[in-house]
């Protein structure tokens, strides 16, 4: 890739975009339509039992409520590329916008599951044409001096709406019902929308796009990524092999992964353009951005999982406990904001790597007595890490690129992302059951029959439950299993941080890899 190349997105010059104020007020609004969409993930995540219960649906048949919404989002947002450049930004968002509020609202009056999944799907496709295109504005309709201001506000709340989710949803289920979690979204999407269609006219639309539109690539890609998201999304919890489903959706998603890539490279006005990827800085920031994407959503489900199945915190409590996260994003956003300019994007990256890496190794030592106060400082680096990867990775992976190739750039960067979590979240699930097994069959050995310690803690418990349970000893093995499920599932938690602390640590080293732009490489190019 010519070095001219690495500069041509973040450089300064007589060709650079004009700021005005009504493409702030248009931006802004995009932005808080992008946080509905992004938010709308987690959010639903920590209140399923409350719809489950609502809709009278079985366990399996409420996962759908979030899987239905992830399948069908994940093939929209590298497919918005190709329809913002055919309808234009304003038409495409104005119309996602709507779409989400409708669907919201419909998801909010559903009377039974399969109503639910239906209107979820919805969602998760029209919404999810949001996400991209807010990245792919933001670093060409500003010019190069407003971008330390716009990039960190995308990096916040591409990564504070994952974070807080469980703290709202929490709040919106306790406080009044879990159909708040969806009524939520229509005053400010009727906003959003309204505004995007009023404000937005960065460009044109080409319907010359649509003429020999490719079907074929179109039902690949979806038949791709949807079986993917679906495989990683249910396998853990099927045993993965073990259920024809599975298989079905593996098979499904490699031969659409085939025809897709081939009609990729032959069609002539391909669904998604590859040819973005042979731009250094942005396969090797797709890179990032799916390792960040792990621990983005990887963490947002783990410690979850600590507080409620160790701690026995309600959905509420465990979003007060890791607002903490929440609450550093906001601080570090306009510190790395004053960095950007300043300091060379791939130290930072770097940095954000390795302080992430840190957070999550110090919560390897955790035991079932961790609580606000030992969780503090993993989630402090937690929450400054993530700004100072997420942002300069933003920067260099889009903010490199020419303008006409930011819209389907943008959709590709933001998919892997996506992908990221979800292969992240289908690790951690099976690694959490094999680890889970292993020390559970190792606790067992050591409190087995013969063993001193075992059989007078065991006695004791007996004592106990003397008084209150008719075969004391039965009530005091069952305690003792349940005793010993906690510490394996703690030690299981401990083994997934281990993890992810050596993955954070070892794509640090991808900073190495990129380019610096040559507007950061010479300031004064761009006065």
């Amino acid at each position: 890739m010519p070095t001219a190349e690495v500069g041509a997105g973040m450089g300064g010059g007589a060709g650079e975009p004009e700021y005005s104020t009504r493409k702030m007020l248009a931006f802004i609004a995009m932005v808080f339509g992008m946080f509905m969409a992004i938010l709308d993930i987690q959010i639903v995540s920590a209140s399923l039992a409350n719809i489950q219960a609502g809709l009278s649906a079985s366990a399996d048949e409420v996962a759908w409520v979030q899987t239905s919404y992830l399948v069908a989002e994940v093939v929209m947002i590298p497919l918005s590329g190709f329809l913002a450049r055919a309808f234009s930004t304003r038409i495409m968002f104005s119309l996602s916008a709507a779409g989400f509020t409708l669907m919201s609202l419909a998801c909010a009056s559903a009377t039974n599951i399969e109503q639910m999944i239906v209107w979820r799907a919805l969602q998760g496709f029209i919404g999810g044409g949001m996400i991209p295109t807010v990245f792919a504005a933001a670093y060409s309709i500003f010019p190069r001096n407003k971008i330390n201001v716009v990039a960190p506000v995308i990096g916040l709340v591409a990564t504070l709406a994952p974070t807080i989710g469980p703290t709202v949803g929490g709040y919106l289920t306790d406080l009044f019902s879990w159909r708040w979690l969806f009524l939520i979204n229509v005053v400010p999407g009727v906003v959003v929308a309204t505004s995007t269609w009023l404000l937005v006219d960065f460009d044109r639309p080409d319907l010359r796009l649509l003429k020999n539109f490719d079907w074929l690539g179109l039902i690949s890609m979806a038949c791709f990524l949807g079986a993917l998201e679906y495989l990683l999304e249910e396998g853990p919890g099927k045993n993965w092999f073990d259920e024809g489903a599975i298989v079905w959706a593996t098979a499904i998603s490699a031969s659409g992964a085939m025809v897709f890539f081939r009609r990729a490279f032959t069609a002539k006005n391909p669904i998604v353009d590859l040819t973005a990827f042979d731009n250094r800085n942005f396969w090797t920031g797709s890179l990032a951005a799916f390792v960040l994407g792990v621990g983005l959503y990887g963490l947002t489900y783990v410690y979850p999982i600590y507080l409620s199945r160790v701690r026995g915190l309600s959905a509420l409590q465990i979003g007060e406990t890791l607002f903490v996260t929440g609450l550093c994003q906001f601080i570090a956003a306009p510190i790395v904001g004053r960095l950007l300019g300043k300091v060379d994007l791939r130290l930072m990256i770097g940095f954000g790597f390795l302080g992430f890496a840190y957070g999550v190794y110090l919560p390897t030592t955790i035991t079932r007595d961790w609580d606000f106060d030992q969780l503090l400082i993993p989630q402090i680096f937690r929450g400054f890490s993530l700004m100072f990867m997420m942002v300069p990775i933003n920067n260099l992976a889009l903010g490199t690129l020419p303008p006409e190739r930011l819209k389907n750039a943008s959709g590709l960067f933001n998919v892997t992302r996506n992908l990221g979590g979800a292969v992240g979240l289908a690790v951690i699930n099976t690694v959490l059951d094999k680890r889970l097994d292993l020390h559970l069959a190792r606790l067992h050995e050591r409190l087995r029959w013969g063993n001193a310690a075992a059989e007078e803690f065991l006695a004791r418990l007996a004592t106990v439950h003397s008084g209150s349970a008719a075969d004391a000893a039965l009530a005091a093995t069952r305690q003792l299993a349940s005793l010993a499920r906690r510490e394996a599932s703690v030690m299981a938690l401990a083994d997934v941080f281990l993890g992810m602390a050596v993955l954070f640590a070892l794509t640090s080293g991808i900073a190495t890899l990129m380019r610096r732009p040559a507007a950061q490489a010479r300031p004064e190019a761009a006065h």
